[in-house]
């Protein structure tokens, strides 16, 4: 798909990116300070020194690259990027940024591996991109942790609105591994042999602590927060990731994200006690006996 920017008819978007209507930013700056190829950072239009977030741009095409950089700029982040998979684990390293987006199809390392790889030692938000608009392909890379899943040919506006809205979920400082103690509720929550702390926003079973992606324990807390309340997976979706379902594939997202949490807190994933599905309309916890809120500390 090959359409044109604004300010420079003549020369087309590359491939992947889809024009954008109604934007907020003018693209008729020039690319002085977009980051270049190799992992340099730009420099935002906005100051703000070590208050701007940083994000990771993973794609091997430099002309996206150059693109997102300069979109994601204007919109005052500090943007560092790669062109392989290798290239990204060693720059996450090395810059610790708050969020990565993340191309699937790479030289060296694939997206995926490149996300597993993260997944085994940090909670940073991941959104990929990828031209493999199946519904596997979105199965398979939020079945790995990623928190979104963005196909290709997209709007730079709309990423720029789902990374926004992950980063005021989140926060910064995500590519630790440990979750941060962000306040988030009001005390503890008891489920069984489940204790979920909504202050450290943690959940453990038996004093053992159950690893929970920043993703998983803010669906966890959303269902939990009303037993026995039936949530549409169109709800969750607005709530968590901060979007409508405009088709069918992306309440897909809700449903991979509640097996993953099945996956980790019931005792037998299959037939699930403790997150119920209300066929044709979304999910509920299950209304215990012993479920009980207690005051923090």
């Amino acid at each position: 798909m090959s359409l044109s920017l604004e300010d420079k008819p003549a020369q087309p978007l590359p491939t992947g990116l889809a024009p954008d209507h109604g934007l907020g930013q003018d693209d008729s700056e020039d690319s002085n300070g977009l980051a270049s190829d190799g992992g340099d950072s730009a420099s935002p239009a906005d100051g703000g020194g070590d208050q701007r977030a940083t994000l990771l741009v993973v794609d091997d095409e430099s002309a996206v690259r150059r693109v997102l950089a300069m979109r994601l700029q204007l919109a005052g982040y500090r943007v560092i990027c790669a062109e392989d998979g290798e290239e990204a684990l060693s720059l996450f390293h090395r810059e610790q940024p708050d969020l990565v987006v993340l191309d699937v199809m790479l030289p060296k390392l694939d997206g995926f591996a490149v996300c597993r790889r993260l997944r085994a030692e940090s909670c940073v938000p991941i959104i990929f991109l990828s031209a493999l608009d199946a519904i596997s392909e979105r199965v398979a890379g939020l079945d790995l942790g990623a928190d979104d899943y963005l196909p290709k040919p997209f709007s730079p506006k709309e990423l720029e609105a789902r990374i926004a809205t992950i980063l005021r979920r989140v926060g910064r400082g995500s590519a630790t591994a440990e979750p941060r103690d962000v306040p988030s509720g009001s005390g503890v929550l008891r489920v069984g042999d489940l204790v979920v702390d909504t202050n450290r926003r943690q959940v453990t079973r038996d004093g053992q602590r159950i690893a929970l992606t920043y993703t998983e324990f803010s669906l966890l807390e959303l269902l939990f927060r009303e037993p026995g309340r039936v949530v549409p997976r169109a709800e969750i979706l607005e709530q968590l990731w901060g979007y409508p379902p405009r088709r069918a594939a992306d309440l897909r997202v809700v449903d991979v994200y509640v097996a993953r949490l099945r996956g980790k807190l019931e005792p037998d994933p299959r037939n699930p006690e403790l997150i119920l599905t209300v066929r044709g309309t979304g999910y509920a916890s299950q209304r215990m006996a012993d479920a009980t809120m207690a005051a923090a500390g």
